[in-house]
């Protein structure tokens, strides 16, 4: 399953994009363009995160946890998110390099870091429950948690995602995002 694209085509619909837009003063094109910017940066963040053994087994116990997140009713998720979360979830990921992965894809969609910080920690949690539900239906055993969550996370890994993700991961330009990310999941549960 082609998580990002589940998780677009959840997000990607008029009366989704309104309300989201509402909550941050913006208009849905502007939100559209964040979302199809910010979630293949946070997956992407999530899979080199993931590439290690204690990234995997600290993502695997954050899906674990909000595995039964309720996000049948899409509208209802997002109006009753928990934002202070979310905001934690972000740091999590994306570590010390959350203001300037903020800074360009508010550049990039036209909001100000503000309103990107604030719909970002609306859909990282969103993230990790539809991520969460893939993993229970996916991923049954611990043995092979690396290749299980590598998998479930493979839409993040293309060549063309990858490289529109890096644009707003890599801080220094080096095209390395591994020495900007560090290893930021690490302590996932230290709250």
């Amino acid at each position: 399953m082609d998580i990002l694209k589940l998780i677009l085509e959840q997000v990607d619909q008029k009366d989704i994009l309104n309300q989201l837009g509402k909550s941050i003063h913006a208009k849905p094109e502007q939100v559209k363009k964040l979302t199809q910017e910010g979630l293949p940066t946070l997956l992407t963040a999530l899979s080199q995160n993931a590439s290690t053994p204690q990234g995997a087994l600290s993502l695997s116990k954050a899906l674990d946890q909000h595995k039964d997140d309720n996000i049948s009713d899409i509208h209802s998720f997002l109006k009753g998110v928990d934002t202070k979360d979310g905001e934690k979830i972000l740091g999590h990921i994306l570590g010390n390099k959350t203001e300037k992965v903020e800074s360009k894809l508010g550049a990039s969609s036209g909001l100000n870091t503000t309103q990107v910080n604030t719909l970002l920690a609306q859909l990282a949690p969103l993230v990790l429950a539809q991520l969460g539900k893939q993993k229970a239906k996916e991923v049954k055993s611990d043995d092979n948690l690396m290749g299980g969550l590598a998998s479930l996370l493979g839409g993040a890994q293309s060549k063309d995602l990858m490289g529109m993700a890096s644009k707003f991961l890599d801080a220094d330009g080096d095209g390395d995002i591994m020495d900007d990310l560090g290893k930021t999941l690490g302590n996932f549960f230290k709250k």
